[in-house]
């Protein structure tokens, strides 16, 4: 899989050499990748077709299941691959990348604010693979939906600083310096009164609060003061549920930078994934989907598995959950992380 003109792209390497590779923006692959996005109302996923960004077979989605224990999720990521392998519209040996509300080091989720915390230290990328049978690359779902702006979107083109925040169930966050993504910004955790800014100016906290689109927006323009404070972005886009509503607010923003709604909408989550899953196929990031030998065995074990119930699956997710509780440091915590206060400094 090369780029569009023929040339290796450029990438930033995040963290160590195990870390995902991230395609700079501007990074236009050939070809076609499977995108999963796992959010706090909806897992969904569907083909993307790499040069435009745009959804090469129909979008499945079913609820996310609640408690979103990571055996619960991962069925439900399976449930939705199944159905867009039962319509034929899954390619065979397709690189794929799939988007996780938190912050996501070496394929492990390090927070849990708005999924179960039975996901602290586990291998998403594990457990993926034990399901599916390939490889996936995950990342933080904002920082998906951020990179497939930035490519295909409202963001293309745009140089120096621009911050995505996509406004839903939470507040996600993507930062890019100069086409270079920043990766678990997580900037929906700041302070508010004494809470996570998320709990009082996501769009679920506003259906949740009762409160106006007046009310609400005057609390969210003093989020974004405290954020434009600390990073002076260029650009701001805005994303998630909130974006659909763009009328009922956009002559009431308050912003030093230039605010825009999202492009991409529902499907810049998948499309960002794809994207992510992709170049770390192409130069050998974290998790890469198997060769053909290893699809070979996890055909085999699928066939096996197949024979058996749906509760063999839940026991293999089970069983990769346990060891990597066995396998956590005593200094990991399920405990949910002090906000990080926007008054300070």
């Amino acid at each position: 899989m090369t780029s569009r003109d023929g040339h290796s792209p450029e990438a930033a390497r995040v963290g160590s050499s195990d870390d995902p590779v991230i395609p700079r923006v501007g990074t236009r692959l050939e070809g076609q990748a499977l995108g999963i996005d796992v959010g706090g109302t909806g897992v969904k996923a569907a083909v993307v077709d790499l040069p435009t960004g745009e959804l090469a077979s129909d979008r499945i989605r079913e609820k996310t299941p609640q408690p979103a224990t990571p055996e619960a999720v991962i069925e439900t990521i399976g449930s939705v691959i199944g159905k867009l392998r039962a319509a034929g519209s899954l390619p065979e040996g397709l690189p794929a990348g799939c988007g996780l509300p938190g912050v996501v080091k070496y394929g492990r989720l390090k927070t849990a604010a708005n999924i179960d915390p039975g996901w602290l230290d586990v291998s998403a990328e594990e457990l993926m693979k034990d399901r599916l049978g390939f490889g996936v690359l995950a990342l933080n779902d904002a920082d998906a939906a951020g990179l497939a702006e930035m490519t295909y979107g409202a963001g293309s083109g745009q140089a120096g600083t621009v911050l995505v925040l996509t406004v839903g169930t939470g507040i996600g966050s993507a930062l890019f310096v100069d086409g270079v993504l920043v990766p678990n910004t997580e900037l929906g955790h700041l302070e508010m009164g004494g809470k996570d800014a998320e709990t009082r100016v996501s769009g679920a906290a506003r259906e949740r609060r009762h409160v106006s689109w007046k009310r609400w927006i005057r609390e969210f323009n003093g989020y974004l003061a405290r954020v434009e404070a600390y990073l002076w972005p260029d650009l701001i886009i805005l994303g998630g549920g909130v974006s659909k509503e763009w009328a009922k607010f956009e002559k009431l923003l308050e912003t030093r930078a230039p605010t825009v709604p999202a492009k991409l909408l529902n499907s810049a989550g998948i499309a960002g994934a794809a994207l992510a899953g992709a170049y770390a196929q192409q130069v050998g990031g974290s998790q890469a989907p198997a060769s053909r030998s290893s699809k070979a065995a996890g055909s085999k074990a699928a066939a096996s598995k197949a024979a058996g119930s749906r509760s063999g699956r839940s026991k293999a997710v089970t069983a990769t959950i346990g060891k990597a509780a066995k396998a956590k440091k005593p200094a990991a915590s399920t405990r949910r992380r002090r906000p990080v206060s926007a008054t300070k400094g």
